[in-house]
């Protein structure tokens, strides 16, 4: 019949499974908590907040010419505005009659239009790490995936 060995290791198996699935269930339930408030979070760009006192110096608008120069420079940047009919000539000497803050402006508009900035990374990091918690969770839980044609 049943060996007294065999009816312990039923019993300490069922506990076992049985404190820890509902463990597990906690921490799933804990991390797709977790994600959602993530998910949702706004992205905050904190900065040091300028003064209208503060005027940039010509430094800084030979920095910024530098970088507004160098987006001009591209070649799709070129073709377009030489669709538009613009010509280099043209654009420099527009350049030349902006102010320090509108030159400013230009440079920090430029540096926010950057077309994927980080967020090809940071979807590729931000799916590894999904994958990642969904194999641990299949693991501990002893669960199999088995694919069939």
């Amino acid at each position: 019949m049943y060996n007294t060995g065999d009816i312990l290791e039923d019993r300490t198996r069922k506990e076992v499974n049985g404190m820890r699935i509902p463990f597990l269930k906690q921490i799933s339930w804990y991390l797709v908590f977790a994600m959602f408030i993530i998910g949702i979070a706004p992205r905050v760009d904190a900065a040091m907040a300028p003064s209208t006192l503060i005027a940039t110096s010509a430094l800084d608008r030979a920095a910024d010419l530098v970088e507004i120069q160098r987006v001009l420079e591209m070649k799709v940047v070129k073709e377009r505005l030489e669709n538009l009919g613009f010509t280099a000539e043209e654009v420099r000497a527009r350049l030349d009659q902006l102010s320090d803050h509108q030159v400013h402006q230009l440079a920090q508009q430029i540096d926010d239009l950057r077309v994927g900035k980080d967020s090809a990374g940071t979807v590729i990091i931000v799916l590894i790490v999904i994958a990642l918690i969904v194999v641990a969770i299949l693991y501990f839980t002893g669960r199999k995936v088995v694919v069939t044609k």
